[in-house]
C-alpha cells in the first residue's frame, strides 16, 4: 500500500538541502517514492485523496494530512546505552558517579531481563521522541537486537567488550564469540544488525581491540568505542605509550572508515588530522559531555576536515533524556558559547548532524537519514499548532530552538508507523513501565529510595 502525506513542511535533508513549505512525501510499503511540492501532486491523485483512505483497487493509497507539520527524516542517535534507564537520576551530583553508584549498581542488579526491560522502555522513549534509528552499547545485545525488531525501530546492537567487569560475559574470548554470533544471525535483517563495541582505550587490551575491529571490518559493521573522554585515559596512554588515543587506535590499525569514536572531547589537530586520513568518524554527546563537566568536543574543526559527526544521547545514566532535541539544543548554545560566535553552527547544519549526518557516522547513509526517492521511509512529523511552535519562520530554528519531543505527532520506520498522533501503535507504554519498575523494585534498586 501506498501511503501520502500532505501539506507539510518538507525538510528532505537531501545534499542540496531542498526543502517544500507546502510539500508532501509519498512512500510504498517501506520506500520512499517521491517528495515534492503539493502543486506537484498529479491532479488524478490529489482528487483521489481529498483527505481520505482509499479503501479499493490495485493504487490504493492512505493520506495523511500533515497540517503543516515538519515533516523531516527520522532522527538517527549514534550512541546510547538502552540498558541504562534504572541508572537514571541516580546520584546526577555525585563527584565520582561511576564507582560510587553505576558500576557498583551494574554489578549487584543488571541481568538480562533487566537490560530487555530497559530498552524495551528506552526505545518507546526514542520512538516517542523521533528518533528511528539508535546505536546501542550495552551488555546482552543479542536479547536486545531482538527486543529492536519487535519495537519496529532501526538499529544497531553493539555487544559490550572489555577485560573485566562486564556484567554478562566474564572472558574476552566469550564475549567476541557472543558478539560475532549474534553479528551473523542478523546480516539478512532489513532493520536491525549488530557489532562488536569495544568499551575504550583503557578497558580493553590492544588485542581485544584490534580482533574486536577484524570482526568488525569483516561483517561490514560499525566499530565503536569510547574515545578520548576522561582525563584519566588521556594520562595513562601518553604514560604508557606516549600517545594520545586517537593517535594509540591508529598505530593499532583500528582507526579506519568503520570506525564510530564516541565523545573525542579532547583532540589534538593531529588528531583531528588523522580522523581526516583514515575515514573514522564521531558521535557527539555534548549533553552527558557538558553535564559531567568534561568539556565541549571540537566539533566545528572537525567538520571543517569533512569528518563525519553524528548526534549521540549517551545513555539516560549520563544524558538522563534519550531525544535529540536536548542535544540539538546543547549543540547550537555550547559551540556558540564557547567560540564567542552566535554565527557559528546554523540550525540547518545541527539538524543535518542529526538526521543524515547520525546516518553517515553508522554507514547507514544509503538507506536513511534524508527524504529521498529510494530511501527507507524513516519519517517523522513535528506538529506546530502546539504554544511553543508559532511563529515559525525558520522550520530548521524551530526544532533546534523551540521543538522537544511532545512536538513528535508521527513517526514511521521502513513504512511502518509505530507512533500515530503522539502515541505509540505496537507497544502499551504503561504496561511496560510496570514491568520495568516491578523488576527494578525486586533487585537492588528497590533499595535506593525511588521518591515516586
Amino acid at each position: 500500500m501506498k501511503t501520502l502525506i500532505t501539506n507539510g513542511i518538507v525538510l528532505t535533508m537531501d545534499r542540496g538541502r531542498t526543502m517544500y513549505p507546502k510539500g508532501y512525501v509519498l512512500f510504498e510499503e517501506s520506500k520512499i517514492l517521491q517528495a515534492g511540492p503539493m502543486e506537484e501532486l498529479e491532479t488524478d491523485r490529489a482528487d483521489r485523496a481529498d483527505r481520505t483512505d482509499q479503501t479499493d483497487g490495485p493504487d490504493k493509497i492512505r493520506v495523511l494530512d500533515a497540517g503543516r507539520a515538519i515533516v523531516m527524516p527520522g532522527m538517527v542517535n549514534t550512541h546510547c546505552h538502552l540498558g541504562m534507564v534504572p541508572f537514571r537520576s541516580l546520584g546526577d551530583d555525585c563527584k565520582d558517579r561511576l564507582r560510587v553508584f553505576l558500576l557498583p549498581m551494574e554489578q549487584k542488579a543488571m541481568d538480562e531481563e533487566m537490560a530487555v526491560a530497559s530498552s524495551r522502555y528506552a526505545i518507546c522513549e526514542l520512538l516517542s521522541a523521533g528518533v528511528t534509528t539508535v546505536l546501542d552499547m550495552y551488555y546482552f545485545e543479542e536479547k536486545i537486537a531482538q527486543v529492536m525488531d519487535e519495537m519496529g525501530i532501526r538499529g544497531i546492537a553493539g555487544q559490550t567488550v572489555m577485560e573485566e567487569g562486564a556484567c554478562d560475559l566474564d572472558r574476552v574470548e566469550d564475549a567476541l564469540a557472543y558478539g560475532e554470533a549474534a553479528i551473523r544471525r542478523y546480516l539478512d535483517h532489513p532493520r536491525v544488525s549488530c557489532c562488536l563495541a569495544p568499551h575504550g582505550t583503557t578497558t580493553c587490551s590492544p588485542k581485544t581491540l584490534q580482533r574486536a575491529y577484524e570482526i568488525d571490518r569483516r561483517y561490514g559493521q560499525p566499530f565503536s568505542l569510547h574515545t578520548a573522554e576522561m582525563d584519566y585515559e588521556m594520562a595513562a596512554l601518553r604514560e604508557s605509550y606516549g600517545y594520545t588515543p586517537i593517535r594509540f587506535l591508529d598505530r593499532l590499525g583500528v582507526l579506519g572508515p568503520e570506525t564510530l569514536a564516541a565523545h573525542c572531547i579532547q583532540l589534538t589537530e593531529d588528531d583531528i588530522q588523522l580522523f581526516q586520513k583514515r575515514g573514522g568518524k564521531v558521535s557527539h554527546c555534548i549533553a552527558s559531555n557538558t553535564k559531567a563537566a568534561k568539556g565541549v568536543a571540537p566539533v566545528p574543526r572537525l567538520l571543517d576536515r569533512k569528518v563525519p559527526v553524528g548526534l549521540g544521547t549517551d545513555g539516560p545514566a549520563s544524558g538522563n533524556t534519550l531525544d535529540l532535541f536536548t542535544q540539538m539544543r546543547f549543540c547550537a548554545n555550547f559551540h556558540k558559547n564557547e567560540n564567542r560566535d552566535r554565527s557559528l553552527f546554523p540550525a540547518r547544519e545541527i539538524v543535518a548532524m542529526a538526521t543524515i549526518g547520525g546516518a553517515r557516522a553508522l554507514g547507514l547513509d544509503h538507506v536513511t537519514g534524508s527524504i529521498e526517492p529510494g530511501k527507507e521511509a524513516d519519517i517523522v512529523l513535528v506538529e506546530t499548532d502546539s504554544v511553543n511552535m508559532f511563529p515559525i519562520y525558520d522550520p530548521y530554528s524551530a526544532l533546534v530552538y523551540s521543538a522537544g519531543s511532545s512536538n513528535v505527532k508521527d513517526v514511521f520506520v521502513a513504512g511502518q508507523q509505530l507512533v500515530a498522533d503522539k502515541k505509540l501503535v505496537r507497544a502499551d507504554l504503561g504496561q511496560i513501565r510496570r514491568e520495568l519498575k516491578e523488576r527494578m523494585d525486586r533487585s537492588a534498586f528497590g533499595e535506593m529510595g525511588e521518591l515516586v
